[in-house]
């Protein structure tokens, strides 16, 4: 399938490994100019590298994305590199585990902050550009927990629920400028913060995943807007 986002330009946040990493690369690997963003620079250079010489376009940029002003400064900064800013995959580290009664001010602002507020503040720097030009796609990784929360993460289930009543509604107010805005929901994934959490048994491949969420910023996905799609291999049970 031809997905038509070569010489189209992405940014990709957390992109300097797991699932973030796994979509840079597959974005690149379709043709576009991708943008990574990391804390870690160490590991943002390799990422860097390795994509490079996949003959990948691809440019990092030191940033922690959960502080306000950085969206703002990644937006500007992709724009001012390439041009434009076409796609959009929004992904921050996850919360800590921990259970819904014992969770602190503190440890709930936080949570918020990365995982609800940091992609909303993304998705409004790069919506004018987008809306200017007719077309723009954009994802937000979160978790399947959003449709079958998990006892242990209350933190995750908490600020993701709400980053997916906030982007239905943002959805509809995108699409007829041409802009699509989904969710991206994975389960287990063989991954660093996944092995971390004690992850067991069957899991995905970053990869994959990654192609999928390449599939969902191409141009054949142009009337798919608003959706959560879930990447767990038929882990939750819910028909909603």
């Amino acid at each position: 399938m031809e997905f038509g986002i070569a010489g189209k330009v992405a940014l990709v946040t957390a992109g300097s490994k797991g699932l973030g990493r796994a979509s840079a690369a597959a974005l690149a690997a379709e043709g576009a100019k991708v943008v990574i963003s990391a804390r870690t620079e160490e590991t943002l250079r390799a990422t860097e590298a390795a994509i490079r010489s996949d003959g990948g376009e691809v440019h990092a940029i030191p940033a922690d994305v959960t502080d306000p002003a950085t969206p703002a400064r990644l937006v500007a900064e992709t724009k001012e590199r390439y041009g434009s800013l076409d796609i959009l995959v929004a992904n921050a580290g996850g919360p800590p585990p921990g259970r819904a009664l014992d969770l602190t001010d503190d440890q709930i602002d936080a949570a918020v902050n990365a995982n609800l507020t940091t992609s909303v503040r993304l998705v409004r720097e790069v919506a004018p550009t987008m809306q200017a030009s007719g077309w723009g796609r954009i994802c937000c990784i979160t978790s399947w927990s959003i449709k079958q929360p998990m006892r242990e993460l209350s933190l995750s289930n908490l600020a993701r629920t709400g980053l997916w009543a906030w982007a239905k509604t943002a959805a509809y107010d995108l699409f007829p400028t041409g802009v699509t805005l989904n969710l991206i929901c994975p389960g287990s994934h063989a991954t660093d913060r996944m092995l971390q959490l004690g992850g067991s048994g069957v899991m995905g491949d970053p990869a994959d995943f990654g192609r999928i969420v390449a599939f969902l910023c191409s141009q054949p996905a142009s009337f798919i807007s608003g959706a959560a799609l879930m990447v767990d291999g038929a882990a939750s049970a819910g028909l909603l």
